[in-house]
């Protein structure tokens, strides 16, 4: 296939090279050596770039885009790589909050598309190298890369970056990463670099050996996030963006030692002007009044808990979910998170990695007697809106796909 056209361009990514956002599981592929050779056959030279690695299994995309944004508004030319898009493709490289043009993502298809590679990167690992070479391009004096699944096998790995942080750890995505905290400590801890700086947030204390003994091996400086008092205003609703945030501002005391200039006015700008810099949304995201209705992307079982006790804090009224979800989730397990007197429902979306409807009908059957399933999200969103009182409310979440459809 010619990528002559940016929709040309795309089609070749998704179909060519699977991505694990389009199919799950198969697209997977634990190993740095096709990022290196990729990167080699391009002749990237991206040593030349300043990075600040973040992993972990809930906390990567926010933290990672307040970092950018309060970044941006030091004057530095930040590079934002994030995972995964919600509406477009582009939006998962930015350079000061703007996207990656379309006319680059053709370039770069069509630059690969001439290799003629004798190795089969992942789309994953192609979007990667698609972002170093625009942040070289385009000259970034920063970079802030949110690693994929996992950490130490992750094609973002491959990257010396001057600090690395983790922000949370949680059972998810287990069938790579291991089925205990541990195990996925120890892959998280990967991103971990000689004598570089190793940042630990909010993590199960269980999981703070696996931590300590990787930094050590690093002979990496450990530090674990001290919450501070502060009195910058936080745009992102939820107890958890609050600890995200005393994470940002640990990463930041780090840059400032090793000579970056962010004073307190550029982090309240950085926060106030989030959305601009790096089209973060879609976490706890008000999108009505009258009744509140609330986009969150939270999507497993930690996450969903975090979105469920913040919002205990906002609710005047009857709470009211509309959940959907991929095949390859804990469902089950998280539809028993949901409180008892909450009204629930259960709604499709585009993406073939969606629970069939069959299932979702047989959730709404089971769930309560004013229990419905929706094909779509707008039809949920406008029904439930109409049934609830101006005191209630609604509270969309359980897939980046699922809030992805409203867009």
């Amino acid at each position: 296939m010619q990528t002559k056209t940016y929709s040309s361009a795309i089609e070749w990514l998704f179909q060519q090279f699977p991505s694990y956002q389009a199919i799950g599981a198969k697209a997977y592929k634990p190993d740095l050596g096709n990022i290196l050779e990729l990167l080699e056959a391009l002749k990237l030279d991206y040593t030349s770039l300043k990075f600040v690695h973040i992993a972990g299994t809930n906390g990567k995309g926010s933290t990672s885009s307040m970092l950018a944004s309060i970044l941006t508004e030091s004057n530095e030319k930040v590079g934002l790589f994030t995972s995964p898009h919600i509406q477009s493709f582009t939006e998962r490289i930015r350079v000061n909050g703007s996207m990656i043009s379309e006319d680059a993502v053709v370039d770069f298809t069509s630059k690969i598309h001439a290799l003629k590679l004798t190795i089969e990167p992942s789309f994953f690992e192609i979007t990667f190298a698609m972002a170093l070479a625009y942040f070289i391009q385009e000259k970034c004096t920063i970079c802030v890369i949110e690693t994929g699944l996992g950490g130490r096998l992750d094609a973002t790995n491959c990257i010396t970056p001057l600090v690395t942080a983790i922000t949370s750890i949680s059972l998810d995505h287990t069938q790579f990463l291991g089925n205990t905290l541990r195990s996925i400590a120890f892959e998280k801890a990967g991103i971990f670099k000689h004598k570089t700086p190793a940042i630990i947030g909010n993590v199960p204390s269980e999981t703070l050996s696996v931590f300590e003994m990787q930094a050590k091996t690093k002979k990496a400086p450990f530090i674990r996030v001290k919450n501070r008092e502060h009195s910058f205003a936080i745009p992102l609703l939820g107890s958890y963006q609050a600890q995200n945030f005393q994470l940002v501002l640990t990463v930041i005391d780090t840059l400032k030692k090793i000579g970056f200039t962010i004073s307190d006015a550029y982090i309240q700008l950085g926060l106030d002007n989030l959305f601009k810099n790096t089209g973060f949304y879609g976490r706890m995201q008000v999108i009505g009044q009258r009744p509140l209705t609330i986009l969150d992307v939270s999507h497993n079982v930690e996450g969903i808990e975090q979105t469920l006790t913040s919002l205990q804090q906002l609710n005047k009224g009857q709470l009211h979910i509309i959940y959907g979800s991929s095949s390859d989730k804990n469902y089950k397990e998280i539809i028993a998170l949901f409180p008892k007197d909450a009204s629930v429902h259960f709604c499709q979306f585009a993406s073939d990695r969606s629970l069939s409807a069959l299932i979702l009908k047989d959730l709404a059957t089971k769930q309560s007697p004013n229990s419905r399933f929706f094909t779509n999200i707008h039809s949920a969103i406008n029904s439930i809106q109409q049934a609830a009182k101006e005191e209630d409310t609604i509270l969309v979440l359980g897939s980046f796909f699922l809030i992805s459809d409203y867009f």
